[in-house]
């Protein structure tokens, strides 16, 4: 094996329009430290491969685990926990022979189940949720107070219950909640939801170290979802449609949350590393 190689595999994934740059780490040998800098360089669109984030997939000598990733935003910030990027984890480590279809990996928020399908749908038990905080009163920069409700699903979430979702100025709302004092240091994501009925809603989500509106996002649809039962909008299981337009089936029942939808493999290549001054 290569330490140094001249290219690299990599593998484009999907879930649900949110992108991601996935490594076989076990033949790329990348040490962690220099994990951050790859999705600095790698992810940005135009100039390079492009994608809301960068996993790594490695073996781990945790019996009680079938492998481990460390996931990267494209800022190059280390995260946590991402669903639609645990999907999709999951099922290139079926295809390459790291796991079986029913499966356990290690994360930074600790372990995920998982359950690959023949028809391409994957299912993951998310990391229990925590820290449910109802009607929060907060005071923008701006002068604007605006009531949010907060939970953790692997990585931390603040959502917002709108009547008409289509409307918000996501960029400018999702910043200004994201980056509040109240979530400091770290901040948190911010999602905008719409309800439709009793299981159903709309979903847009600002993602933190993309800085911007993603397709999708895993972990905000199941914290949207159990806010939304917490509040009694909402009964397990909940169907939400992203602004991508595709749809997530999240089902909840006390800390319990799992997370269902498609995962894609787009595209295998290589990557010339000179060209990044990798």
């Amino acid at each position: 094996m290569q330490k140094n190689p001249k290219t690299a595999c990599f593998y484009k994934m999907q879930g649900s329009g949110n992108d991601f740059i996935l490594f076989d780490n076990r033949s790329l040998i990348l040490p962690e430290e220099k994990m951050s800098t790859w999705a600095r360089k790698l992810c940005p669109r135009a100039f390079a491969v492009g994608a809301d984030g960068m996993i790594f997939l490695d073996t781990t000598p945790e019996r009680d685990l079938d492998f481990v990733w460390h996931f990267f935003n494209s800022d190059g910030s280390r995260a946590e926990m991402c669903g639609n990027g645990s999907r999709c984890a999951s099922l290139l480590a079926s295809k390459i022979g790291l796991a079986g279809r029913t499966q356990t990996f290690g994360t930074d928020a600790g372990p995920v189940k998982a359950e690959v399908f023949e028809n391409g749908q994957v299912k993951v038990q998310l990391t229990p949720a925590k820290d449910l905080r109802l009607d929060l009163s907060l005071l923008l920069e701006d002068g604007q107070e605006i009531n949010i409700h907060h939970v953790n699903t692997g990585v931390p979430h603040a959502v917002v219950v709108c009547e008409r979702v289509k409307k918000v100025d996501i960029a400018r709302m999702g910043k200004a909640i994201r980056f509040h004092r109240d979530f400091s240091p770290k901040g948190a994501n911010v999602n905008f939801i719409q309800i439709i009925d009793k299981n159903s809603m709309f979903l847009r989500t600002y993602e933190r170290g993309v800085e911007d509106e993603t397709f999708a996002c895993g972990t905000g649809a199941a914290a949207s979802a159990v806010v939304g039962g917490a509040l009694g909008l909402l009964n397990s299981p909940v169907k939400v449609t992203t602004s991508g337009g595709e749809e997530l089936s999240i089902d909840f029942s006390g800390e319990d949350v799992f997370l269902t939808g498609k995962a894609i493999i787009v595209y295998k290549a290589e990557l010339m590393l000179d060209s990044f001054g990798l």
